[in-house]
């Protein structure tokens, strides 16, 4: 009985579509976490009878046939790049992206990860590092005797020293983006790295054409839609139990077929 391996694959797409939810809302309060949505298609059809097949030896075609589906599976898990509201931190290494764009991350491996995670701070040696000590590109390094540091909306980091009255450029931070931000793989530690998928890596200056700008004090929050993400889990739990019942019922008509004398 078919209906049996066809409830199975529905059951187990609304299992993965469950735990896309449940990720995306254990990552309500990630920085700059972007949810992920899954897509499903429909899979191969039985053609019992081919539709525009001859049905007579004048020539009549068959208007529809019949295509029996064999059910159903997951796509892909597709990220949705929407921008995420802005968090007033007044932290001064706390930095985000208005627009499109990464921030270039250079991985203990010397490979390069990109991340819209602008929670920043400094390390022993003064340079600009993510929380886990990985320096930010293009590695700048701030004095140890500086008062105060400014990031400007196309990313010059400026420094002010004690007893000087106009600040010193520091260096420039440079964001990248790509032809397809979906195509980017997760690293986890909200990194990405670099698919044949998502593109050539192209570096620019913050606020270049098709670029965004950097804002200081801010911090990207996650776009998931916690309202919208419970609507969806309860529509997969019905969809989930559905499935299970279709599984039952033919269970039970097999159950009959077997005790027919």
């Amino acid at each position: 009985m078919r209906a049996l391996n066809i409830a199975s694959t529905g059951m187990l797409a609304q299992q993965t579509n469950v735990e896309v939810i449940s990720n995306n809302i254990a990552n309500m309060n990630t920085t700059a976490y972007t949810r992920r949505r899954p897509e499903f298609v429909d899979l191969l059809y039985q053609n019992l009878r081919r539709v525009g097949a001859t049905s007579s030896d004048i020539g009549t075609i068959v208007p529809t046939g019949i295509q029996l589906g064999l059910g159903v599976k997951t796509t892909s898990v597709y990220r949705i790049t929407e921008q995420g509201s802005l968090n007033n931190t007044n932290n001064t290494l706390d930095l985000a992206i208005q627009g499109k764009g990464y921030f270039k991350i250079q991985l203990p491996s010397g490979e390069f990860a990109y991340t819209r995670d602008g929670s920043f701070q400094l390390s022993d040696q003064g340079k600009i590092v993510t929380a886990d000590g990985y320096p930010v590109q293009p590695g700048i390094t701030i004095d140890n005797n500086s008062v105060g540091i400014t990031v400007n909306s196309s990313g010059q980091v400026l420094e002010k020293l004690d007893g000087s009255v106009t600040p010193s450029n520091k260096g420039q931070l440079s964001i990248t983006i790509f032809p397809n931000e979906a195509g980017l793989e997760a690293l986890g530690n909200n990194m990405f790295m670099e698919t044949p998928a998502s593109g050539k890596a192209a570096d620019s200056t913050p606020g270049s054409a098709g670029y965004g700008t950097v804002l200081q004090g801010f911090l990207e929050t996650s776009n998931v839609n916690v309202v919208s993400e419970i609507t969806n889990l309860i529509s997969a739990q019905r969809a989930y139990e559905m499935n299970s019942k279709v599984i039952q019922a033919s269970d039970e008509m097999l159950n009959t077929v077997n005790q027919m004398k």
